[in-house]
């Protein structure tokens, strides 16, 4: 491994969607850096009416541009060219906005007020405003669930609901105006999306409801309304009675659509057929085999004075996963709650409701279990590399974790333990944040920061792999995989800008959000 030197950050930085920028916003500005070079490129200096903490800090998805959102203002800069700063206010009575995103476009904004009043598109190049009345979903856990933007056209497919009914509405991609809306056949539909391809609409039903996905056309007709008979293993808490989809992912190359339930159960439905083409099942014990590795996460030694990450043993007989104990205050979860594509379209990473400690990697082109990785701690993150396939990084909760990031790959001898504490020029704690770089290059890296501090890190195996950085340019320590670290040259962190800003951010796992709360708005009816 290779570790970049140390630049000030704060919570609120990351690189940009093309993997070639740096953006750290800080008290008094926003400072952006070229990852080759890990140098200043630019400064953007802060008006002195920049009031509140930050809660959006977000890159445009053609990396040219960045939105900040405070309490009561948005902001969008570019980052390279020219000197373009947008501003839009938000009216006092709707207080601060619950969510806020760049639209299909870089000129293009989407707030979400509180309690789902409206859905607000702004369209910076015209400086003219669409609103959206009652989106369904509209809190930052779950709004992504309510809308989607159709690839290459941009047009929007909004979910939304009045009086008790869901209603879906095609935006056109330019004005924004209504180009289609129907009321679909669902009860309490949970989501909706645009395959990546852009040819079909994909809607799912309520896991309250029995196993249902209904797939649109692009111009709003149904294909294929696709129902299922719940399967239901004895340790499935005995859920005879129903519960339906708790998910659905789509791969990236639209071939096929995984359902996940309140079940062990996955259905992979094929595209365009929209038929069941597989059914995966979570086995209660997991007998490793040739072509099944079960990987383990090993106690280390407290207190001891080497630097000894976690390691992992291959299991050679049969295990169990670690199932979280009942719970006399809440409902008992079951069920796989995450589901994610590697970007070649052939792995599938997921984790159970019951069983959150425990990954399961899935080869769907040959219907296999192909690893299952175990950890001690419940996993918060997993993040497949945006560029090269079958790479993967896992995160998990508690304190002894906030330094630690694991990368598996199939050929891997397990997952790879990276710990940060010791590269930083300061102690690790509290919020961290860790997202993989999208290059291209022959190592992948991996960018981590803390409130503090911010680095980058390569899982070059030698000197002569190409790093995203340049080595004449930044020092870099040189670390092999057993952990052992050697210094090849070292310099105290960079600081572009005084008095680092302490905001607010950290990783969640968004699809893992409960369903809102239909009648929030009566909490506050009253106060």
């Amino acid at each position: 491994m290779r570790f970049s030197k140390a630049l000030e950050s704060s919570l609120q930085s990351g690189p940009s969607p093309d993997g070639q920028l740096i953006a750290t916003l800080l008290s008094s500005s926003i400072v952006i850096r070229d990852v080759e070079s890990l140098g200043v490129s630019r400064v953007i200096k802060l008006s002195p009416d920049f009031t509140g903490g930050a809660t959006h800090f977000i890159w445009s998805p053609s990396s040219t541009r960045i939105l900040v959102a405070v309490a009561d203002q948005l902001h969008v800069f570019s980052v390279k060219d020219g000197d373009f700063h947008g501003t839009t206010k938000i009216p006092p009575s709707l207080s601060k906005s619950t969510f806020v995103s760049f639209g299909a476009t870089d000129g293009e904004i989407c707030v979400w007020s509180p309690f789902g009043v409206k859905l607000t598109v702004i369209n910076l190049s015209t400086s003219k405003a669409v609103e959206i009345a009652n989106p369904k979903f509209y809190h930052v856990t779950s709004a992504a669930r309510g809308y989607s933007f159709r690839a290459a056209s941009h047009h929007l497919a909004l979910l939304t609901r009045t009086s008790g009914k869901d209603m879906i509405s095609l935006h056109g991609p330019v004005a924004r105006d209504v180009e289609r809306s129907w009321y679909p056949d669902t009860i309490d539909a949970q989501g909706l999306a645009w395959t990546p391809d852009g040819r079909w609409l994909v809607v799912w039903e309520s896991s309250a409801q029995a196993p249902r996905v209904i797939f649109y056309t692009s111009d709003g007709h149904i294909f294929k309304d696709w129902r299922a008979t719940p399967q239901y293993a004895p340790q499935d808490m005995g859920l005879q009675f129903g519960a339906g989809v708790r998910t659905v992912t789509i791969s990236p190359d639209s071939r096929h659509a995984v359902v996940a339930s309140a079940s062990t159960y996955l259905h992979v439905l094929s595209i365009p057929s929209m038929t069941e083409a597989l059914r995966l099942r979570h086995p209660p014990v997991i007998q490793p085999k040739d072509t099944l590795q079960v990987w383990q996460e090993q106690s280390t030694l407290p207190n001891t004075a080497s630097f000894s990450p976690p390691a992992f043993l291959k299991a050679t007989q049969a295990v169990t996963p670690q199932r979280t104990a009942p719970n006399s205050v809440q409902e008992p979860a079951s069920g796989c709650n995450l589901a994610r594509f590697d970007v070649s379209s052939s792995l599938l990473a997921t984790r159970l409701d019951d069983a959150p400690g425990t990954i399961w990697i899935w080869d769907i082109p040959s219907s296999d279990l192909r690893a299952v990785l175990m950890f001690h701690a419940n996993v918060t993150k997993l993040e497949w590399h945006p560029v090269q396939p079958e790479l993967l990084f896992v995160r998990c909760e508690g304190p002894s974790y906030g330094n630690l990031v694991f990368v598996w790959d199939p050929l891997s001898h397990g997952p790879l333990s990276i710990n940060t504490e010791h590269e930083m020029s300061a102690a690790v704690g509290g919020k961290t944040h860790c997202t993989w770089l999208a290059t291209s290059t022959e190592s992948a890296a991996i960018f981590f920061t803390t409130n503090t501090t911010c680095m980058l890190v390569s899982l070059a195996d030698s000197d002569e792999e190409t790093l995203p950085w340049g080595d004449g340019i930044s020092a870099t320590r040189a670390v092999d995989h057993d952990g052992t670290a050697g210094l090849q040259s070292s310099e105290p962190a960079v600081s572009a800008m005084e008095d680092a800003e302490d905001s607010i951010g950290a990783d969640t796992d968004d699809s893992a959000s409960e369903p809102d709360d239909t009648f929030e708005f009566k909490k506050f009816v009253g106060r």
